[in-house]
């Protein structure tokens, strides 16, 4: 009687003295790994703009099918994504997206915390896409 609770006593104190396994969530933050994959984000081009050349090839390659592009020209010939929707709530994160555009204007962020209460907040346009940027360096 007595042996079990002294091997149950070591092991305790054991566990006590060595390093925690578990982290404080709020307060402490591991980093998302290295193949993580999370909320999708536009690069900018020298002019500020996003690179998109709205060639529609993420849109086509999606298995979800929740990109929806409209094209237009500038006055200098340039194709640009008149409308850009990407419903982050049907978004599967396989990033087909980003392996599918020639020109690098769609990224798979690190944000991996986010929560919202309606829908409609978790449908990106070209400005909401352009600003995750900053989320994710």
């Amino acid at each position: 009687m007595i042996i079990p609770m002294l091997k149950g006593l070591a092991l305790t104190l054991s566990r006590f003295f060595s390093k925690p396994i578990t982290i404080q969530y709020p307060e402490e933050k591991l980093p998302p790994g290295q193949r993580w994959r999370g909320i999708q984000y536009f690069e900018k081009d020298e002019r500020g703009k996003t690179k998109c050349v709205a060639c529609g090839l993420c849109m086509v390659v999606c298995p979800s099918q929740c990109i929806y592009i409209e094209t237009a020209e500038d006055e200098e010939g340039r194709r640009y994504p008149l409308c850009y929707e990407l419903d982050a709530s049907r978004c599967v994160y396989c990033g087909f997206c980003e392996e599918a555009c020639p020109v690098g204007a769609i990224f798979m962020g690190k944000t991996c915390e986010w929560v919202e209460d309606q829908r409609n907040p978790l449908i990106l346009n070209t400005e909401k896409l352009l600003d995750q940027k900053k989320y994710n360096p």
